[in-house]
């Protein structure tokens, strides 16, 4: 699912942008084959302790480039960062309330998908577009 062309030019933020679609990647993988439901449930309970994790470190990561670059879209790109925390939030919420169906699980994976594409492949992509016209995006 990673494509180069998602790569904004920056080496730290770009390989955690790699981890993430591998993770995701991984994670849509696992719960959409045949096998038993208890490992899809492990498998669902590993991604949203790193999804919970991992994006705090790479939204940390990628706000503080922001800063240094003086990225005039910060803010709303902040925001975008706050709403997909609560996003993850809520779910954990939902299936510590409900358990692991199948369906929220499928849900799920299908917001992790579609989010990871349209930030990434959007809003991501603004920011190497700024530091490339500033002459830099490369570290």
């Amino acid at each position: 699912m990673w494509k180069e062309k998602y790569k904004i030019g920056v080496e730290r933020i770009d390989q955690q942008h790699e981890e993430l679609f591998r993770r995701v990647e991984d994670f849509i993988k696992s719960v959409r084959s045949e096998g038993e439901w208890e490992l899809k449930q492990e498998k669902v309970k590993e991604t949203l302790e790193f999804m919970s994790m991992y994006v705090v470190t790479h939204f940390a990561d990628e706000e503080k480039y922001q800063q240094e670059i003086h990225y005039p879209g910060y803010e709303e790109h902040l925001q975008l960062h706050i709403r997909f925390k609560e996003e993850v939030g809520k779910y954990v919420a939902r299936f510590n309330d409900t358990g692991f169906d199948e369906e929220l699980v499928q849900e799920f994976g299908g917001k992790l998908m579609a989010w990871l594409i349209y930030h990434v492949a959007g809003a991501d992509q603004k920011i190497g577009a700024y530091a490339a016209r500033l002459g830099g995006g490369k570290e």
